[in-house]
This record gives structure tokens, C-alpha cells and sequence, in this order.
């Protein structure tokens, strides 16, 4: 019951050739797959009366191909002529709606600007910059604002601790370079007395003298003749 009185969309001039258009397409289309049944039926009837030796019947099959190859070369024109109609009209209605859009963008901005008044736009100007005026008075009075030369002393005392923050930040430079460390480097202090050799190195020393003595004494015999 609700869906009686919902309003249906008026169809235009412009939806009826959009229609039309598109059923002359598909009946295009219908009529293309048809002819090339029967330009394919007329080869192979060709074919089948070459096999049989029946001349005069083949090229007669061949002439109806062709015949159906010419045709079917003019339908692909018509389908080309729709195909391009229905672009231009959808290009078109795009185009209209567009323009629709801006039409009643346009519209709408002037009934806006209608509204408001230049001289009551200026008055509220003015009125604002007074009122800012005023405050700055106000403020000037109250202590609140900072004169040119106090906001030239903040800004160069803001540029002094920047600086001595940059400073701060670099790294260390070393006091004393890798020849200095060098100098001052401990040494182990010069002995002062001959070193002594070890007990065992003396003792061989001892015995290698006697032996060597026991040697010389010992005489040494003739040979015999």
C-alpha cells in the first residue's frame, strides 16, 4: 500500500533515445552473429562442392559469401554510427548536469552575498580594529605589554643562552696531546750493579775448569815402534 503513492521518475526525451539506441545495438549485435553463421555455412558448402567436382555450385556458394561479407562490413558501420551516438549523449548529459551544478552553485552564492551588506561589512571592520586598539591600551596600561627596547633585550639575552648551550653541547677538547702522555709515561728504574748469574750456571763452570786441569797433568805415553 505505502509503495502507491511513491513518486515514479518522469522519463525525458533523452531516456527514450538512450533506449532506442540500445536496442538497435543488441539487434545489431544479433544480426552480426547471424550473418557469420552463414558466411562460415557458405565456405564450407564450398568446400564440400570443390570435393565433389561440382564447379558451378561452389562459386555460387562463394558468391552468397561474399554477398554475406559485404553485408556484414555494413552492419559493422551502423554499429559503429549507434555505439558512438550513445556516447555523445551520455558525454552530454554528464555535461548538462555539470553545468546544472554550477548554474545552482552560482545560485546559491548570490543569494548568500544578498544577505550581507558592504557597509555593514566595513562598520565591522572598523568596529574591530577599535576594539583592538583599545585593548592594546588597556594592555599598556595594565604593564602588560613589552616595549620595543624590552623585546630587542629579550631577544638578545634568548640569543646568549642559545650560544652558551651550543657550547656546552661540544665535546671536550684533551688537555694534553699523545706526545705529552708519552713523557710522562712510568719507566722501571736502572739497575746499578752487574747482575749476578745463577748458582747452577757457577757451579758448571767450576767443573768444567777441573776437568780441563786433569787433562794437562795427565802425560802422554809413546807410541809403540
Amino acid at each position: 500500500m505505502g509503495n502507491i503513492f511513491v513518486k515514479k521518475p518522469k522519463i525525458t526525451d533523452v531516456d527514450r533515445a538512450i533506449l532506442s539506441l540500445k536496442t538497435q545495438r543488441r539487434k545489431l549485435a544479433q544480426y552480426q552473429q547471424q550473418l557469420d553463421a552463414v558466411i562460415e555455412a557458405e565456405k564450407q558448402a564450398a568446400r564440400d562442392l570443390i570435393h565433389q567436382k561440382r564447379k558451378d555450385r561452389a562459386l555460387l556458394a562463394l558468391k552468397k559469401k561474399k554477398a554475406q561479407e559485404e553485408l556484414l562490413k555494413q552492419v559493422d558501420t551502423w554499429l559503429i554510427n549507434v555505439e558512438q551516438q550513445l556516447a555523445d549523449i551520455e558525454l552530454g548529459s554528464k555535461q548538462k548536469a555539470v553545468f546544472d551544478s554550477l548554474k545552482a552553485g552560482t545560485k546559491a552564492i548570490k543569494a548568500i552575498q544578498s544577505e550581507i551588506n558592504l557597509d555593514d561589512v566595513q562598520k565591522l571592520m572598523d568596529d574591530t580594529e577599535e576594539a583592538k586598539a583599545y585593548q592594546d591600551e588597556i594592555n599598556a596600561i595594565l604593564g602588560e605589554k613589552l616595549s620595543a627596547e624590552d623585546e630587542e633585550d629579550i631577544l638578545a639575552e634568548f640569543e646568549k643562552l642559545e650560544t652558551q648551550m651550543s657550547i656546552e653541547d661540544m665535546p671536550e677538547v684533551p688537555s694534553k696531546g699523545p706526545l705529552e702522555e708519552q713523557k710522562h709515561l712510568e719507566l722501571p728504574d736502572v739497575p746499578t750493579k752487574a747482575p749476578v748469574a745463577p748458582k747452577v750456571v757457577a757451579d758448571d763452570s767450576e767443573m768444567a775448569s777441573a776437568e780441563l786441569s786433569t787433562k794437562k797433568k795427565v802425560p802422554t805415553e809413546p807410541l809403540p815402534a
